[in-house]
C-alpha cells in the first residue's frame, strides 16, 4: 500500500519538532532550571514508549542490561549537556558545535583519506564561530561538544540495542534508565517548580514535541526511507535549530556564523553521501 505521507516529510516534521521544542524548552530557563526541563521530557517520553512498547524484562542477559544502560546514560547525558549548552550559547550555534559528534563517528567510519576532509570542513565551521565570541562562552561550547561525544556513543549503543532488545523495548528502557539518571539533579535546584502545574504542562509538551513525535516519525519514516537519504536530511538540523532560534528565542546569527554553520551541514551531507557509497543498498 502506498503510505499517505512521504517518509521525507516525515523526518522533515521530526527535525523542526525537536528544534522548535528545543527553542520553547530555552524560553522556560528563566523560571525553571535546563535540568529540570530535560528531566520532564525524558519523562514524557519513558511513559509514552513504555506505555507503547511495554518491553519485555525477563530473560535478558547482562550483556543486554550494559548495553540498554549504556545507552540511556548516553541519552541522558546527551539531553542534559544540550539544554545546559542552550543556556548559555545561542540554539543553532550549539546544535551545530553539538553536529561534529556524529559527523566525525561518520567519517571514523570510512578508510579512505579523503573522507576525513569533511571533517577539516567541520572544524573550519566551528573555528568561524570563534570568530564571534561575543556569543559564545567556554561552558557553553564544552557542554555542546559533550552532547556530540554523547550522541555518537548514543549511535553505537542503539545499534546494539536494536540487535539485542526487539521493537521499541530498548528505546524504551534506555529512556527509564536515563530518567532515572538525572532524577537527583532535577528534585535538588529548581525541584519546586515541579509543583507547578503550568509548568509541568509546558514541561510534557516539550517532551512530545522533542521526543515522541520525533521518534514516531523517524521510526515510520525509516520502514521506507533508505538511511543514506536518512543522514543527509538529519544534516539539517543545525539550520533548522537556528531557525527555531530566530523564530522563538530571536536569537539573530551574524553572516560569519551563518556561513560556519554553512560549513558543518556540507560537511555532514558530503560524509554521509561518501558514506553512502560504500555501503550496500537498501531495499526498497
Amino acid at each position: 500500500m502506498t503510505p499517505r505521507f512521504s517518509p521525507v516529510w516525515l523526518v522533515l516534521i521530526g527535525i523542526f519538532s525537536v528544534q522548535f521544542g528545543a527553542g520553547i524548552a530555552k524560553s522556560l530557563f528563566d523560571d525553571v532550571q535546563p535540568t529540570t526541563i530535560v528531566w520532564l521530557r525524558l519523562v514524557t517520553s519513558a511513559l509514552v514508549l513504555a506505555a507503547v512498547a511495554r518491553p519485555a524484562l525477563r530473560g535478558r542477559t547482562t550483556r543486554d542490561w550494559l548495553v540498554v544502560v549504556g545507552l540511556g546514560a548516553s541519552l541522558g547525558i546527551m539531553n542534559w549537556a544540550i539544554y545546559q549548552s542552550f543556556a548559555r550559547i545561542p540554539l543553532g550555534i550549539a546544535v551545530t558545535i553539538e553536529f561534529v559528534g556524529p559527523l566525525t563517528l561518520a567519517v571514523l567510519g570510512s578508510r579512505r583519506l579523503r573522507d576525513f576532509a569533511w571533517v577539516l570542513l567541520a572544524a573550519i565551521g566551528v573555528a568561524l564561530l570563534g570568530f564571534e565570541r561575543a556569543d559564545l562562552t567556554l561552558a557553553g561550547v564544552l557542554f555542546a561538544l559533550l552532547a556530540g561525544a554523547s550522541w555518537a556513543a548514543y549511535i553505537l549503543l542503539s545499534a546494539q540495542t536494536g540487535r539485542r532488545w526487539p521493537g521499541l523495548d530498548g528505546l524504551a528502557v534506555a529512556s527509564i534508565v536515563a530518567t532515572l539518571l538525572l532524577t537527583p539533579l532535577a528534585l535538588r535546584p529548581g525541584g519546586d517548580s515541579l509543583a507547578d502545574g503550568h509548568l509541568l504542562a509546558l514541561g510534557a509538551a516539550v517532551g512530545l514535541l522533542s521526543s515522541v513525535i520525533p521518534y514516531s516519525c523517524e521510526l515510520v519514516a525509516l520502514r521506507s526511507l533508505r538511511p543514506a537519504v536518512f543522514s543527509v536530511l538529519m544534516s539539517l538540523e543545525p539550520a533548522v535549530a537556528a531557525l527555531a532560534g530566530i523564530v522563538v528565542l530571536r536569537e539573530l546569527l551574524s553572516p560569519l556564523q551563518w556561513g560556519a554553520m554553512a560549513c558543518v551541514v556540507v560537511a555532514s551531507v558530503g560524509a554521509t553521501r561518501s558514506g553512502a557509497t560504500l555501503a550496500e543498498p537498501v531495499p526498497d
